[in-house]
């Protein structure tokens, strides 16, 4: 059963005890996976105060790091990019962030033909401001 279970150092430490993919068949499902750093955990673009409130963000950096982190956890996991069948998207900020975020999702995913939904949250477990949850399949052979 743990050969199911993908992690990859490749894309950020999961915040909690779950992993980065889970395969079921030739399905792999993504934990949601957010724009923070495998390398140094720090959050792109990300400006905090001295209490560690957020004090401005950076979308575009975001979006381009959290989708590196996605491609990171695809790759570890034997799919990939192409291989996305449906995308969830959490924004903290859909009036001012959908624009800059979905221009630069339609150059990542023009040739992936995934499922899409957007969504609204109030927050993320992090200061980040986008987050995805994925589902693509395995590549065979």
């Amino acid at each position: 059963m743990t050969k199911n279970i993908i992690n990859t150092t490749n894309a950020a430490k999961p915040l909690g005890a779950y992993p980065h993919a889970r395969r079921a068949g030739n399905l792999l499902f993504l934990s949601g996976i957010g724009p923070r750093s495998a390398k140094d955990n720090s959050i792109p673009g990300l400006v905090q105060d001295e209490n560690g409130n957020m004090v401005s963000y950076d979308i575009e950096a975001e979006c381009h790091s959290v989708f590196a982190n996605v491609k990171a956890v695809l790759e570890a996991s034997g799919s990939s990019w192409e291989s996305m069948v449906d995308v969830t998207v959490f924004l903290t900020n859909m009036k001012k962030d959908f624009p800059v975020y979905n221009r630069i999702y339609g150059d990542y995913f023009k040739d992936v033909h995934a499922c899409r939904t957007t969504v609204e949250v109030n927050s993320l477990p992090t200061p980040i401001a986008i987050e995805l949850k994925v589902i693509a399949i395995i590549n065979e052979g």
